[in-house]
């Protein structure tokens, strides 16, 4: 589906909608002049007159139409292919929503092909309409833009992964009996996936911000440095987030183990206690004709106090322990 589709001029956008023939030849209009194509999850045959008009390689379409691609930076001529992955976090399900843009970028032409629901282009667009200094330095402005904008959605995704990451080690030293492993464990599986979804776009972002390219103006190129260096932070954060849980992922394993020794230790004491008062019972219970105090009026009282006695004895020395 075609989402939007502009010609923009001397950092300007002309006026009026523009039919998808007419965007391709109104981009060669002028010599400062290219054409922003916008489509969310178009199919082979939508994106077949696109792939045609701009001469897109069959590789990078491809992937373009499947998606499901992990971040790189691919040269073609003088065209570049970026795909970046979008992330937004669900903080109920405690999961991370994940997408694609994949941009196509000549000194003509932005193509980009948007999966998913995160980090929607038609803000970027307004955005970038407002500053006609950077749309004036050509395409680059737009994909430094788009860039800018999927980094910038990494922070929420980071802030809701740190305060659940808060939330586990609150519970796991909590006095509850309650086992966060499980927790802990879909946690990390978020953190990985979400690890492999950042950490290859440094390289790209680093290359566009050193290395020289024809669609990337000299003023431009300098904005991509500033998104590397957001970008290392986040892969920085979430580098600790998965220690953080590793971290807590042996910690709530020992915290078992601490409450099950504890839980053996009481019910121990009370083995104990009632170990002892059976060896009693089981002495007088053996119903022997020559037994001690047989006879005696006070015999069946006292065995029941020494039993009591006892009882009080061992709760109290396990007790002082801290067994109970």
């Amino acid at each position: 589906m075609i989402v939007d589709c502009a010609v923009y001029e001397n950092g300007t956008r002309r006026k009026g909608e523009l039919p998808l023939d007419h965007a391709y030849e109104a981009g060669r209009d002028g010599d400062n002049a290219f054409v922003w194509i916008g489509l969310h999850e178009p199919s082979e045959h939508e994106f077949e007159s696109v792939r045609a008009e701009f001469d897109l390689h069959d590789l990078a379409v491809e992937d373009a139409i499947k998606a499901h691609q992990r971040p790189k930076l691919e040269n073609y001529g003088d065209s570049l292919f970026l795909v970046l992955k979008t992330a937004r976090y669900n903080d109920e399900a405690e999961d991370v929503e994940f997408g694609e843009i994949l941009l196509f970028v000549g000194p003509t032409f932005v193509v980009s092909v948007r999966h998913g629901d995160a980090s929607e282009l038609h803000e970027v667009r307004e955005e970038v309409e407002r500053r006609r200094d950077l749309l004036s330095c050509g395409t680059g402005a737009v994909l430094h833009a788009i860039v800018d904008r999927v980094v910038d959605d990494y922070v929420p995704v980071v802030e809701g992964l740190d305060n659940d990451i808060e939330e586990i080690e609150r519970q796991v030293f909590s006095p509850r009996r309650r086992n966060a492993a499980e927790r802990i464990y879909k946690l990390k599986r978020e953190v990985l996936a979400f690890h492999r979804s950042t950490a290859p776009l440094i390289d790209p972002l680093s290359r566009l911000a050193r290395e020289p390219h024809p669609i990337v103006h000299e003023d431009i190129r300098k904005y991509f440095g500033d998104v590397h260096d957001h970008l290392l932070r986040v892969v920085d954060e979430v580098d600790n987030s998965s220690a953080l849980l590793t971290s807590g992922l042996q910690a709530n394993l020992a915290q078992v183990g601490v409450q099950q020794n504890e839980d053996v230790r009481r019910i121990s004491a009370w083995v104990a206690i009632a170990a002892a008062n059976t060896l009693v019972a089981g002495i007088y219970g053996m119903n022997f004709e020559h037994m001690p105090e047989l006879s005696w009026e006070l015999g069946y009282p006292l065995a029941l106090g020494v039993m009591v006695l006892i009882g009080a004895l061992l709760y109290w020395r396990f007790r002082r322990a801290g067994w109970l």
